[in-house]
């Protein structure tokens, strides 16, 4: 391919997209050995890693970026570890390519299988969190493919230095150095050309806000997998354990805000509010949580909480906010939670069985939970290894996309010397 008259992101494209030539024919062993060298040079290049970070974090603080969010820029010695630690359980990980998972001996004689393959080039576009530079250059890599990355610019210096690091791992491995690449223009027009690299990339996936996903929907003509906007919820019903309910809602709001799957608002029982409620805000003002409720919810806890808007149902916060409903009954929690939901993680307490059960039934979302944090929606947990980022869409991929959810399909038919009449 001739590079004349492409712009850069084309002609960086065009590097990726023959990178990804000899990337989705490589062995399982050449791609694993190139993962181990990631995870070797991520971690004796500690320093250098943790100098860039600290320019992106001084520009975040000077910027005025909410502390939730720097926790998410912020690396430190014990997440670099954390990131090299997770490249090497991806490296444990059975390889997903060449996989027949159907076969057939057609009428004619000839025999099919459908084997797993690579996707080809995956363009990631994404936010403010280092370590998903990480994170989706290794599991495209584990499953034979390239990836064009674009971060936010918060991230700038660690991500060039990341992808810096992982190019020279590739190229070290045996590997094109451009199966990993980085765009360093930051700005909205060169996201929005990414977005129309038709003829360079196979998907598209945007992990970010709700304004990033939507953009990228908006914009796009490569094909897209919607992921990462969480607007989850947890309903307490009134035959819940409370213990366990105040044990799961701290946990689900506190443990990481600023992540997907934290839930930003719960629904309480009308029954179970009143004793529920008090336990609740001395365990999240620990926290320094900050609340927003219906007027019930304001004459349990006081004046001080702020009305619930329209506008606060409808927000991802990724900080220390809560929004609190009481509801009649598990219908009303259910009607709430299908006009709100981003469709990724929803959550049930409940002694009550067949509540529980009907909940997962009507509950339209990624991952639904009975007695449980939302927390837990993530690749690691769900024992993927790192993910590429957790879709909310219902086509090709839901839920945590682990190796599987970056491939695809090709059919093989064997024959000898069959013609159609």
């Amino acid at each position: 391919m001739t590079n004349t008259g492409l712009t850069p992101l084309e002609t960086l494209a065009a590097k990726v997209k023959e990178a990804a030539k000899v990337l989705n024919i490589a062995s399982a062993q050449e791609r694993n050995n190139a993962i181990e060298r990631i995870a070797a040079n991520l971690l004796s290049h500690e320093e250098e890693i943790l100098a860039a970070n600290k320019k992106d974090i001084a520009t975040a603080k000077e910027n005025g970026i909410a502390p939730a969010m720097i926790d998410r820029l912020a690396l430190t010695s014990e997440r670099i570890a954390a990131i090299a630690a997770a490249c090497r359980q991806v490296i444990t990980l059975p390889d997903p390519l060449g996989k027949v998972d159907f076969g057939a001996t057609l009428p004619n004689g000839l025999e099919m299988t459908r084997v797993k393959v690579p996707l080809g080039v995956i363009g990631i576009i994404y936010e403010a969190r280092p370590n998903v530079t990480v994170d989706a250059a290794v599991l495209c890599l584990k499953a034979g493919n390239a990836c064009l990355l674009k971060g936010g610019k918060e991230a700038l210096h660690s991500n060039m230095t990341l992808a810096k690091i992982m190019a020279d791992a590739l190229r070290e491995a045996g590997l094109p150095a451009h199966g990993i690449a980085l765009v360093e223009d930051t700005s909205r027009e060169t996201a929005t050309q990414m977005m129309r690299l038709n003829g360079y990339l196979d998907v598209l996936i945007p992990r970010g806000g709700a304004g990033l996903i939507r953009a990228v929907v908006a914009n796009a003509t490569v094909p897209v997998i919607e992921t990462g906007v969480g607007n989850c919820h947890i309903y307490v019903d009134e035959t819940a354990d409370l213990a366990m309910a105040v044990d799961i809602i701290d946990n689900a709001k506190t443990s990481r805000p600023s992540v997907c799957n934290a839930v930003e608002t719960i629904l309480l029982h009308e029954n179970i509010a009143g004793e529920l409620l008090p336990k609740l805000k001395e365990r999240l003002d620990q926290h320094q949580v900050t609340w927003r409720g219906c007027p019930r919810t304001q004459a349990i806890l006081g004046e001080e909480i702020a009305t619930a808007t329209e506008e606060d149902y409808a927000t991802e916060y990724n900080d220390y906010i809560i929004c609190c409903k009481v509801v009649q009954d598990m219908e009303e929690a259910l009607m709430h939670i299908d006009r709100y939901s981003t469709r990724h993680s929803e959550a049930i307490i409940t002694e009550d069985y067949a509540k529980g059960q009907e909940f997962t039934r009507r509950i339209d979302a990624a991952a639904v939970y009975i007695n449980a944090s939302t927390r837990f929606t993530d690749g690691g947990e769900f024992g993927f290894g790192a993910e590429i980022g957790i879709s909310t869409q219902k086509l090709h991929a839901r839920g945590p996309m682990g190796l599987d959810q970056l491939t695809s399909w090709k059919y093989i038919l064997r024959g000898n010397g069959q013609i159609r009449k």
